[in-house]
C-alpha cells in the first residue's frame, strides 16, 4: 500500500504543477479535440477519490452536484462561472487525495483480497490499482495533452 500511495501522490503533484501557472479563465479552455479541460479533470479525479475511498470504508463528502458535473459520462462547460476556482480546486484536491490515503492506510488485507462481483476487476485491490494509478494517471495524461493544444509548454515532467 506504501507504493501505491507514494505514485498517486507523485502523480497528483504532476496535476497541481500541471494547472499552477493557468489563469482562472485557462482553466476551463476547449481546445478542439481535447474535450476535458483542467477544471474538469481535477473535479473528476475528486470525484473519483471520494469513490474509491468509500469502497474501503469512508463516508461520502463532496455535494450532490458533483457527479452530474464530474462524474463519468458528464460533460464539461467552458463558462468558469459554473465551476470553483482554480485555489478552491487545488485546496479540494488536496483535501481529496488526504481522504483516499488516509482510507487506503487503513484498509486491511481481507477488504484488498475481496472478491468482486464485477467481471472486470477479480478483488478490490485489483480495482484499487486500476482506478487510484492507472485511471488518476490516464487523466494526468490527457492534461499534458490538454496543455499543449491550449499553447501551453509541458509544465512537468510525468516520469
Amino acid at each position: 500500500m506504501d507504493e501505491m500511495v507514494r505514485v498517486f501522490e507523485y502523480t497528483i503533484q504532476f496535476l497541481e504543477r500541471s494547472v499552477e501557472d493557468l489563469t482562472e479563465e485557462e482553466m476551463v479552455g476547449q481546445p478542439s479535440g481535447v474535450p476535458n479541460h483542467a477544471t474538469w479533470t481535477l473535479g473528476h479525479l475528486i470525484f473519483c477519490c471520494q469513490g474509491m475511498a468509500t469502497e474501503v470504508g469512508g463516508e461520502p463528502w463532496l455535494p450532490e452536484d458533483w457527479e452530474s458535473k464530474f462524474g463519468y459520462g458528464s460533460t464539461p462547460s467552458g463558462r468558469q462561472e459554473e465551476y470553483r476556482t482554480k485555489s478552491e480546486m487545488l485546496a479540494l484536491l488536496d483535501d481529496a487525495k488526504g481522504r483516499l490515503v488516509e482510507r487506503l492506510r487503513a484498509v486491511d488485507a481481507s477488504t484488498l483480497h475481496r472478491a468482486l462481483e464485477d467481471d472486470t476487476f477479480p478483488t478490490m485491490f485489483d480495482l484499487l490499482l486500476q482506478v487510484v494509478l492507472a485511471h488518476t494517471a490516464y487523466h494526468a495524461g490527457q492534461l499534458a495533452v490538454w496543455r499543449r493544444a491550449m499553447g501551453r509548454e509541458s509544465a512537468a515532467v510525468f516520469i
